[in-house]
């Protein structure tokens, strides 16, 4: 009784957090499976996102400018890898790889703005002097402080906006250069400009939710975007085990599951910590979630051919 009244208790904190890397596994989505593109920037963006939100709101700024600042400073990080990518011919992985590592000092700057030091490792940012717009504190408050409404609306948007703007044509060119880059440019389309494109939404988002999540822990830190890749990867791949069959004509729908995929992401770390696991065996937890959903679909398709009666061929 005692376990199901703690894993009851961190339900809505499991919840909350789900939806907010909920937002970074669609911008992460929009790089593996729409343009085919593997971008690692994302564990710099995601934490480029929370320090240009909390330096903004301690020096006063209104938490809707800090937000959208976030959300360019996330534009720019893409942009970066994107040029490194399409113009100077590095290898998307490779390039990504960079634009992480010039983050990580960036990222030490932009929190250290204005102190001696001129870079800081975090930054606290409390709800008791700012208004912050989600907050963990309240997240089993039956109160207008409950972050949870102002997730979801946020998640929402994202899903609403991505998907007209995914229905344009310039969204369009963006898909076909994913799907075929060579039959892309064939019909005029300058793949270049939608990669840089595709990698500059991708991580914006990711920025938007880094913004989001430093507010509800209430501090930035440098280390705060470690494994993010990891943790979008295994959104998408638990959302696609789940709901694909559902949601494969759907782009809205899919973007959905990979809400939702964060969120089952979350409430599994939260079941399986709450049964004894230690905090330090989290990383090889998230690898161990993510091999198994990636897993599942060779398995099915193994167990439908075997039951058929017959080979499976590679």
């Amino acid at each position: 009784m005692q376990f199901l009244n703690s894993l009851l208790n961190s339900m809505p904190g499991a919840v909350a957090q789900g939806l907010i890397w909920g937002i970074m596994a669609i911008g992460v989505y929009i790089t593996f499976r729409i343009l085919d593109i593997a971008d690692l920037s994302v564990d710099g963006s995601f934490c480029t996102g929370g320090a240009v939100c909390v330096i903004l709101t301690i020096n006063g700024v209104p938490m809707a400018a800090a937000l959208v600042a976030a959300l360019v400073a996330g534009f720019l990080a893409g942009f970066i890898t994107g040029v490194l990518h399409t113009k100077m011919g590095i290898p998307a992985i490779l390039a990504g790889i960079l634009t992480q590592l010039a983050l990580y000092s960036v990222n030490l700057r932009i929190m250290g703005f204005g102190t001696s030091a001129g870079s800081r490792s975090n930054l606290p940012v409390s709800v008791d002097k700012y208004s912050l717009w989600v907050s963990a504190r309240y997240v089993r408050d039956l109160s207008t402080k409950n972050p949870l409404p102002v997730i979801l609306l946020f998640v929402f948007a994202v899903i609403v906006l991505t998907y007209v703007f995914f229905g344009t044509e310039i969204g369009a060119s963006l898909r076909a250069t994913g799907a075929n880059a060579q039959m892309a440019r064939a019909q005029g389309i300058n793949t270049d400009s939608t990669k840089v494109m595709g990698l500059m939404l991708s991580n914006g988002l990711v920025a938007l939710s880094g913004a989001l999540y430093s507010q509800y822990q209430g501090f930035s830190d440098i280390n705060m975007g470690r494994g993010a890749i990891v943790i979008g990867l295994a959104a998408i791949i638990i959302g696609e085990t789940l709901f694909l069959k559902y949601f494969r004509h759907n782009l809205g729908l899919i973007m959905f599951s990979c809400a939702i995929g964060a969120v089952v992401y979350y409430v599994v770390i939260q079941i399986i910590l709450k049964l004894g696991l230690s905090t330090d065996d989290l990383k090889l937890l998230t690898a161990t979630v993510v091999a198994v959903f990636l897993a599942i679909p060779n398995l099915k398709l193994r167990r439908r051919t075997w039951k058929k009666g017959g080979k499976l061929h590679a």
